[in-house]
């Protein structure tokens, strides 16, 4: 049977406009592939049951960070504050509920929303997030300790937070389901793309947790099928004795906080 070359070349030309199509697609679109946004107007008014205040960090003249702050409320027995770096969806409204597993044990939790999310505005970067951190930071260290302050991430917001946790002091690092870096993500769904290249975001945690002097507790579902446990494990070689790699068997990506042994972990790195 004789070769069809027009066929095969034909066929050559689709997968070569495919193939670019869709490294255009993820180069292009990366930014809405990472990050779903939810903006709120300046007027907006939250209404959160706990006791919390609102507080804007300005920047540059484009760029300021809304930051909610929650207190316990025994406004007498604070401990110290939970810098909760948030994930990838929407804004703190989202995120708020969970702002009592700490005010319970008498810590404040600082929550700041990124540039396109809820009230901050700015262009959204790496460079923005890391930025982001380190004033969130500086804003902390003004009213306490070093030994008072946990960084506390999840999702996305674990790479802030292994970020910001090895450039400053702090009392532990809390990471729910974080990955190694963005690009390791990106290169398990996009194997056949020079992602390195192509990606903007790398917040690359697990070279942040060499430089991490505080005590590190890491919390991964078992289901988790956003950010797989595989992509997790490879943070085990940044662990120090003194850290701990915990999986909830049964979670998933969302779900963590409805399960006992996550609470009992929390609990007791509170108490």
């Amino acid at each position: 049977m004789p070769i069809n070359y027009k066929k095969i070349v034909r066929w050559i030309k689709i997968f070569i406009l495919f193939y670019c199509g869709i490294g255009l697609i993820i180069y292009f679109f990366q930014n809405k592939l990472l990050f779903h946004p939810v903006s709120l107007d300046s007027n907006y008014k939250y209404n959160f049951s706990s006791p919390f205040q609102e507080v804007n960090i300005v920047y540059d003249s484009s760029t300021t960070f809304n930051l909610i702050q929650f207190f316990p409320k025994d406004s007498n027995a604070v401990k110290g504050v939970v810098l909760y770096f948030h994930g990838n969806r929407e804004n703190i409204n989202r995120y708020a509920p969970f702002a009592e597993n700490f005010t319970k044990h008498g810590y404040e939790v600082w929550m700041p929303d990124y540039p396109t999310f809820g009230k901050s505005t700015g262009e959204l970067t790496e460079n923005i997030l890391q930025q982001e951190a380190l004033e969130v930071y500086k804003m902390a260290q003004a009213k306490f300790k070093d030994a008072q302050i946990i960084v506390y991430g999840k999702s996305l917001g674990t790479g802030v937070a292994a970020y910001i946790s090895s450039r400053k002091n702090c009392k532990h690092l809390i990471l729910e389901t974080p990955y190694s870096s963005i690009t390791s993500l990106f290169r398990r769904y996009c194997f056949m793309y020079p992602v390195g290249r192509m990606i903007h975001f790398k917040l690359p945690t697990i070279n942040y947790l060499k430089n991490i002097n505080a005590p590190i507790t890491i919390f991964q579902g078992s289901n988790d099928w956003v950010i797989p446990n595989s992509n997790t494990k490879r943070l085990k070689g940044g662990l120090q004795p003194k850290d701990e790699l915990i999986n909830i068997q049964g979670a998933s990506h969302n779900d963590i906080n409805n399960f006992e042994l996550y609470h009992k972990k929390l609990d007791s790195l509170l108490q």
